[in-house]
């Protein structure tokens, strides 16, 4: 391709509403458009790039024994009202009429076309198993689009889908999916890495999220260096020891604490109580019902683990005007010890297990009581692992101190079992003629997310540093005088036919304009390799070849196109 035939409309400044460095670059070297918020037009090298990682992708799937198929992007009310999802994924939904008002949702995952699709057309085990995956628009009603293509309306994703007939073989179609992403983000040039994840609102019992490290990412990831243990944060565990027990003593004592509401008053004289052994009481709606949440005073709640744990799709903390009524006291004064209504769940973190001689509110404003034993003073309904973990504390594999790294992801694995199965029919005979429901996993990789990660995870301060797999061209040829007869431009046309017929691409810089600011947009852009050929050079037999990322290598000019399908081979 030649620079003048193709559309590359750099910027030398970030537009103002570009936040983190990948989106910056993304529009700075032309590769998108903005055209609304969350919803992005392509420009040629842009779609060059992505169309390199979506033949990774392809590739990887292929030799990982799924098959491609393109399902719609319009999908009908009814299937996301049998799968339970039309309300509880309702947030996300963006739900259409048509002119005869039939309802449609426009699809943000496929796990009820693909579920019907197979109750429709597979129903012996002879038929099993099956992995389908596709690579297409999706749609996301995102409150708050931001970061590019991180959080878009509008962005390409692949999902995969598999059907087995046992979970033996659900988990080794689990573990294909989860080797191919491992080549496919190496492939993509990505420090990418595996871990332990909720499985949100899609469901299932098993799951990996995959990362790239960046300090801009939306994503907490807990991990350990000595291990490796690494889990998303809305997951994580720690080896923290329970309470440390102590005597029951005496039963519980109400005191006095006017205008103390928070754990760090409380500590505070003159009642000195640590927060470490005080129990945070939380009134929480979940699904419309309010529960009640305990958690020891120095520890945070995880909203995730508390929905996971419980099953709940809707989760909010409960206002002052629903708690007074619930309880008699406003947040600050409230325990599970008293007054608390029988309908009413209470769920306690597992490190509050056998503690006693602990602190909480007496369910009247300004009183506490003293002396509470969890096992004797409250009625816990359910005990949950739902604190947050935090830096320092102890792995809970190996003991070792555990670190939290900022992340994007990028990619993610769902082992599902028979959640949609059964819901949408998708039923097999087995060799005695009896009946089950398949056993499901579904795969998904960002695609336009993952190559924003590529680029935040890969530039300078001049620009983008494209690995070799995935850049838009692997070689920019810049002559520095343009002119149809010269010998400098002579030599660009026999590199540029050279190197394209050797199955490399290749973009000839064809455009009249001034080396710096030819070499400016190159860096900008990040082409893996620039050959520069100038007059003064060439007197002497000589060009210029810089990798993006090396050193400036002076190359006879008999050997330039030799040594440029070496660096090539070596990248």
């Amino acid at each position: 391709m030649r620079w003048t035939q193709t559309f590359i409309p750099t910027l030398k400044e970030s537009p103002t509403d570009a936040e983190i460095a990948s989106h910056k670059l993304l529009l700075r070297a032309g590769l998108i458009r903005k055209l609304g918020a969350g919803v992005y037009t392509f420009l040629p090298l842009g779609l060059r790039a992505l169309r390199k990682v979506e033949q990774i992708i392809r590739e990887e799937m292929d030799r990982a024994g799924a098959m491609e198929v393109l399902m719609p992007a319009i999908q009908p009310k009814e299937i996301w009202e049998q799968s339970g999802r039309y309300e509880t994924a309702s947030g996300v939904l963006f739900k259409v009429k048509d002119s005869a008002q039939r309802d449609w949702v426009l699809s943000p995952t496929a796990e009820e076309v693909i579920t019907s699709l197979a109750a429709n057309e597979i129903s012996s085990y002879r038929q099993l198993p099956k992995n389908f995956y596709q690579v297409g628009v999706k749609f996301r009603d995102e409150i708050r689009p931001r970061f590019g293509l991180m959080r878009a309306k509008e962005f390409i994703m692949k999902d995969a889908y598999s059907f087995d007939t046992t979970d033996e073989g659900a988990m080794a179609s689990y573990h294909k999916m989860y080797e191919a992403y491992q080549r496919i983000f190496a492939r993509c040039g990505l420090k990418a890495f595996p871990v332990e994840a909720d499985t949100g609102v899609i469901g299932g019992n098993y799951s990996h999220e995959f990362m790239v490290p960046a300090e801009t990412g939306e994503n907490d990831v807990v991990y350990c260096e000595a291990c490796g243990y690494a889990a998303n944060l809305e997951k994580a565990t720690s080896g923290l020891p329970k309470t440390a027990p102590r005597d029951i003593g005496p039963a519980v004592e109400k005191f006095p604490t006017p205008g103390v509401v928070t754990i760090e008053a409380l500590a505070k004289e003159p009642y000195k109580v640590a927060a470490n052994r005080q129990i945070k009481t939380l009134v929480y709606i979940l699904d419309s019902r309010p529960v009640i949440i305990l958690v020891r005073g120095d520890d945070q709640l995880n909203e995730t683990k508390l929905m996971a744990r419980t099953g709940a799709v809707a989760v909010r903390p409960a206002t002052a005007d629903e708690i007074v009524p619930l309880l008699g006291a406003k947040p600050g004064s409230l325990g599970a010890v008293v007054n608390v209504p029988s309908e009413v769940p209470v769920y306690a973190d597992d490190r509050l297990q056998g503690a006693n001689d602990m602190t909480t509110g007496a369910n009247e404003d300004g009183f506490h009581f003293r002396n509470v034993s969890l096992e004797r003073d409250i009625k816990v309904t359910q005990w949950f692992d739902l604190r947050t973990v935090k830096v320092g504390e102890p792995c809970v594999k190996c003991n070792q101190p555990v670190k939290i790294q900022r992340a994007i992801e990028v990619g993610h694995v769902f082992k599902l079992g028979t959640k949609y199965s059964e819901k949408l029919n998708a039923l097999y005979l087995d060799e005695a003629g009896k009946q089950h429901p398949a056993v499901m996993g579904c795969y998904g990789i960002g695609v336009t997310r993952t190559l924003q990660a590529v680029i935040e995870q890969s530039n300078d301060k001049d620009g983008i540093v494209w690995p070799i797999g995935t850049a838009p061209y692997t070689v920019c040829i810049t002559p520095l005088s343009v002119k149809p007869d010269s010998d400098v431009m002579k030599l660009a046309e026999q590199y540029y036919a050279e190197l394209t017929a050797k199955g490399v691409d290749v973009i000839l810089d064809d455009r009249d304009e001034r080396p710096g600011f030819k070499f400016k947009d190159s860096e900008l852009v990040g082409f893996p390799i620039r050959v520069g050929i100038g007059e003064k050079s060439l007197a002497k037999g000589e060009v210029e070849i810089k990798p993006r990322s090396g050193q400036l290598i002076v190359a006879k000019r008999d050997d330039a196109v030799a040594k440029v399908l070496e660096l090539v081979a070596a990248a």
